[in-house]
């Protein structure tokens, strides 16, 4: 039994990893990861969220990136679906912020495992 589990865990982790690779495979994807390493450097203030703890509006990446909003809303459903962002709503908007831990994890998965 613990072999089936191990293997299930591998293959999971796996396609977690391929997951977070494909996301990765996008300069943009890149470039919103860079401008969220250090929010408040990169983006103005913010009425509704604070940029440290809730991340920054959707708007603000999307006007920073110079992309249509459909073409954001893609790559940034795509950082958060592989962990790498952290989405939080608050009044009726979508703030976005690096999930640390998972693009610690990842780091050092990839890091170990080529």
């Amino acid at each position: 039994m613990h072999f089936v589990f191990m293997r299930n865990y591998e293959k999971l982790d796996s396609k977690r990893r391929l997951e977070a690779l494909k996301a990765l495979a996008s300069p943009v994807r890149l470039a919103v990861l860079t401008y969220l390493k250090d929010p408040v450097a990169n983006f103005p203030p913010q009425e509704d969220g604070d940029l440290l703890l809730d991340g920054v509006c959707a708007d603000f990446l999307r006007e920073k990136l110079g992309i249509a909003a459909a073409t954001a809303s893609r790559h940034l459903t795509l950082l958060a679906d592989s962990d790498l962002l952290t989405a939080t709503r608050r009044k009726g908007w979508t703030f976005y912020r690096r999930n640390e831990e998972e693009i610690a994890r990842f780091t050092n998965d990839l890091a170990s495992n080529l």
